[in-house]
């Protein structure tokens, strides 16, 4: 037993002593360090002789044995005896603790199949799930990639998600965990965050970055409830304008969809209807009005630039902190083919799976240090010169909003953020960026009516009501023919309807300007096949769908497109 935690026991007597005088003894076990105190007590009576006083002793030794052995009859009876707390288990401290409190420990032999559970691999594990994940696996390997929100990841990416590093629980900042046992999670924690700040070319010393959220939504939650009272105001882009749900968009119905809806109030700022551009001179007249605590710029589907310098004019004028989710173009601000929001913003989230090729997952950064003085402004002390953002927004995220960070995930972010900063990623952001001007080219070449005319980064919105087309449909018959897009709200208005394209995937996997002229005539093609279903069967869903059944014109693209998908490699896997 530790010697620090050692048992005492106290054992008191009443026994006449044959010097006749009054002492204690002591008998300390080293071998244990287990110290058992007596306390032997007498009073001389010289009128005794020795045999009455031996006689008493003995009388008093049995008298005290049969009162101990009735102590321990009602204990018995009472099925507990006294017990002390030893290192989180219960010890008893009577006679029979051998036979009552450690009782022998047998091994039991475990059947082979019980014990190998453990390093089955998945086709023998749970072969249903196998064969579902091998279809989905053929599916990307065979089809067109076209959704701006989706790209593929490497094999160290995979090879880290999959890793023992799921098994660990992490809960709080690195360096302190609530949980023992992260030191090398830490070390993981802390080079994952090194690293984001690398990635985009920041001081230390003026941001900071929180590695954890689940994804951009929980981030920019997070942010709101670090940063505002239930109830504050937020100002956001319009979802049918191109902006996000997490933004606080409601319907016009007034039904709140998203829970920045539900506990803040919401104004949102939308593009001009007739430009698809954002209306800066109506933003900053309504941000004034309204006076929201977080200006957000930063958006889902909008194809050109953001003017963050006026957006940082308008914050400061209303007194907002500003904030950009720049969850679709991180990639690209990485690797500078964009403006970048961390030279006015306050605040910068992003998702980590996009166009920056990482896990599924998000990110926050925050401003930190001194805040600069203001032109026609004083400048404040104390508290007020310092930016707060830190603590309230990882206190935001622990406890607050989310349990234990995905360590699993902390490190194919990492993984990926190391990638991001290197000169392959640079040309592979800007052959994106090229491929989605081509693709533009391309569709306007053959009459298709893009939003903006064009793009300035890694996604396009074509409008397809144009064509008399209903975005539901034509994505049915793109999914028909393996082809994935996805259809969205254009110019802020909920009759308007067209489809969102993106080419971050398509580039991983190899394709240049030529393959997405291939692209191109595929996308044209699924939209004449949809016009003829639409014309002869009708334009309801329910009546749509019949007829994609059996239907040649379909079967003969989707023969093409898996036969032009399948000559390019996939990035982790290859079938």
């Amino acid at each position: 037993m530790d010697a620090k935690t050692g048992l005492s026991l106290g054992l008191k007597s009443s026994m006449l002593s044959p010097t006749g005088s009054s002492s204690t003894a002591s008998l300390t076990d080293n071998n244990n360090n287990n110290s058992f105190s007596f306390h032997i007590t007498s009073k001389s009576n010289p009128s005794l002789s020795w045999r009455l006083l031996h006689e008493k002793s003995n009388n008093v030794k049995k008298r005290e044995e049969e009162e101990e052995e009735q102590e321990e009859e009602e204990v018995d009876d009472e099925g507990e005896g006294e017990t002390i707390d030893f290192m989180g288990r219960p010890i008893c401290v009577k006679r029979k603790i051998e036979e009552h409190c450690f009782p022998p420990l047998k091994r039991v032999a475990m059947d082979s199949s019980v014990v190998n559970w453990g390093n089955q691999p998945l086709c023998v594990a749970d072969p249903e799930i196998y064969t579902i994940m091998e279809k989905e696996k053929m599916r990307q390997f065979k089809g067109i990639e076209l959704i701006a929100s989706e790209n593929f990841v490497c094999r160290a990416v995979m090879e880290a998600l999959g890793s023992h590093l799921t098994n660990k629980y992490s809960e709080g900042m690195p360096g302190a965990k609530y949980y023992i046992g992260n030191q090398y999670i830490d070390q993981l924690e802390f080079l994952c965050c090194e690293r984001a700040l690398f990635a985009f070319d920041l001081d230390s010393n003026n941001w900071g970055v929180n590695v954890q959220p689940y994804s951009c939504t929980s981030a920019n939650f997070a942010v709101y409830t670090g940063l505002l009272n239930p109830g504050d105001r937020i100002m956001g882009l319009d979802s049918p304008s191109g902006g996000h749900l997490s933004h606080g968009y409601y319907t016009h119905g007034g039904k709140k969809v998203s829970a920045a809806s539900i506990f803040f109030e919401t104004l949102p700022y939308k593009v001009n209807p007739l430009t698809g551009l954002i209306d800066y001179d109506k933003l900053e007249e309504k941000a004034v009005d309204y006076r929201p605590k977080i200006l957000i710029c930063g958006g889902s589907s909008y194809p050109r630039e953001w003017d963050y310098g006026r957006f940082r004019k308008i914050a400061d004028k209303c007194g907002a902190v500003l904030m950009c989710d720049m969850a679709h173009i991180s990639g690209l601000v990485a690797a500078k083919e964009v403006a970048s929001p961390f030279d006015y913003c306050d605040i910068v989230t992003s998702t980590t799976h996009k166009s920056l090729r990482g896990p599924r997952g998000g990110i926050v950064f925050y401003r930190r240090g001194t805040k600069p003085r203001k032109q026609g402004f004083v400048i404040n002390h104390g508290d007020d010169s310092n930016y707060d953002y830190e603590e309230k927004i990882n206190f935001a995220l622990y406890p607050s909003l989310q349990g234990g960070p995905h360590n699993n995930h902390t490190a194919a972010l990492a993984i990926a953020l190391k990638q991001v900063a290197t000169p392959e990623y640079k040309a592979y952001m800007q052959q994106v960026k090229r491929n989605a001007q081509a693709l533009a080219s391309a569709l306007m070449r053959r009459k298709c009516r893009l939003v903006t005319d064009g793009t300035d980064n890694h996604l396009l919105l074509w409008d397809i009501t144009a064509l008399g087309l209903i975005d539901r449909n034509y994505e049915k018959v793109c999914e028909a023919c393996h082809i994935t897009v996805n259809k969205c709200a254009i110019y802020g208005s909920i009759s308007s309807g067209g489809v969102r394209i993106g080419t971050p995937a398509m580039t991983s996997r190899g394709c240049v300007e030529d393959d997405f002229e291939t692209i191109a005539d595929f996308l044209l093609k699924a939209a004449q096949i949809t016009s003829i279903i639409q014309r002869e069967h009708g334009k309801s869903c329910k009546d749509f769908l019949k007829g994609l059944q059996n239907n040649k014109d379909i079967s003969e693209l989707r023969n093409r497109v898996e036969t032009f998908g399948s000559q390019f490699e996939m990035p982790g896997f290859n079938i």
